[in-house]
């Protein structure tokens, strides 16, 4: 087979997945919005889609569209801003939760609740996305010290040990503080329950500036793949590219925290799949793992309304379900040098 034919075959194949990929979101959102822990008809379904609240399916299904939204925006950050964190640091271990972003963000948001009485949207996206980006500044920095620099193993641990600091200083904060404490520690745990219209509005700016700085970055992010000195050879800015790159995840990381909690090996598992079915370029790769970070999270909600009805699993508890053995499972795959 020629290189053109090799080359035409693979192209037909990622719009053969991405066709998949697409109606199985459309199947999902469906899905969603149809299936929960309280049984809808096919009329209370077309009355909740048309805007209606008048009975209590009817505005089952409302609530449900809205959940259905707010789903697949976190979901498309948090594969995007992993598919992103990943080719920034070369080390496919990366991913919010793990780096200690998603509960650097977590801890500004709680800290703005207790120390300065922030409960506005805008606030809580402001905050996190300070505390999302301080936080990725200071594991990579941390992470790079030492003999051999970024190595995926010291990004690792120090995300880790940063992400359990963090969790401490939450707790710390919180457990004085009766008066937030239920409602912080339901909003810790990482779902799309409380979905409504004003979160949905406010965060949806912050997203799309994220996912076209991301996106903008794809061509920049298979330059790094090849080595900072081959990129810079390539005349690629590699401080400015990785910077502007890491820009982008951290809006989506810092605006998904705010509005949905911090979740948590969305961008994780969504990345290595898509590697999978695509390959490596990240022309292709960032925008699959947007669309299949919808996907899971979207799916995650709807079998968390299904299993424990009539109460709910939030989807923050299935996602790291999924995601420990998909992460041990790339451990042991992966050649890790040492410290």
């Amino acid at each position: 087979m020629t290189t053109t034919s090799a080359r035409a075959g693979r192209r037909w194949t990622r719009w053969a997945w991405l066709a998949a990929v697409v109606a199985a979101l459309v199947i999902c959102a469906g899905a969603s919005v149809a299936i929960g822990s309280r049984h809808v008809s096919w009329d209370e379904i077309a009355a909740g889609l048309s805007g209606s609240t008048d009975g209590l399916g009817t505005a089952a299904v409302a609530k449900r569209v809205l959940r259905t939204i707010l789903a697949i925006l976190v979901g498309l950050a948090l594969g995007l801003a992993g598919a992103v964190m990943q080719g920034v640091t070369r080390n496919p271990l990366a991913d919010p939760g793990i780096l200690g972003v998603n509960m650097g963000a977590s801890l500004a948001v709680v800290t703005g609740i207790a120390w300065f009485g922030l409960w506005t949207y805008t606030a809580f996206i402001w905050v996190a996305i300070a505390g999302a980006g301080i936080t990725a500044v200071f594991v990579y920095i941390v992470g790079s010290l030492g003999k051999g620099g970024a190595t995926p193993l010291k990004l690792a641990l120090a995300g880790a040990v940063t992400s359990a600091a963090a969790a401490s200083f939450i707790s710390a904060i919180v457990l004085p503080r009766a008066d937030i404490a239920d409602d912080v520690r339901s909003w810790q745990v990482g779902g799309v329950g409380g979905a409504n219209i004003d979160a949905i509005a406010q965060v949806a700016p912050f997203l799309v500036v994220g996912v076209v700085i991301c996106l903008v970055s794809a061509q920049s992010l298979n330059a790094l793949a090849l080595g900072d000195e081959a990129a810079a050879s390539l005349g690629e800015r590699v401080f400015v590219a990785r910077a502007f790159a890491s820009l982008g995840a951290v809006l989506l990381c810092g605006a998904a925290t705010a509005v949905a909690g911090p979740i948590a090996f969305v961008g994780l598992i969504v990345p290595h799949i898509c590697r999978l079915l695509i390959g490596v370029d990240h022309r292709w790769l960032v925008p699959f793992s947007a669309l299949a970070g919808a996907i899971l999270v979207t799916a995650s909600d709807t079998v968390g309304r299904v299993v424990a009805r009539p109460d709910e699993i939030d989807v923050g508890i299935l996602t790291a379900i999924l995601g420990a053995p998909v992460l041990i499972g790339i451990v042991r795959r992966t050649r890790i040098r040492e410290l």
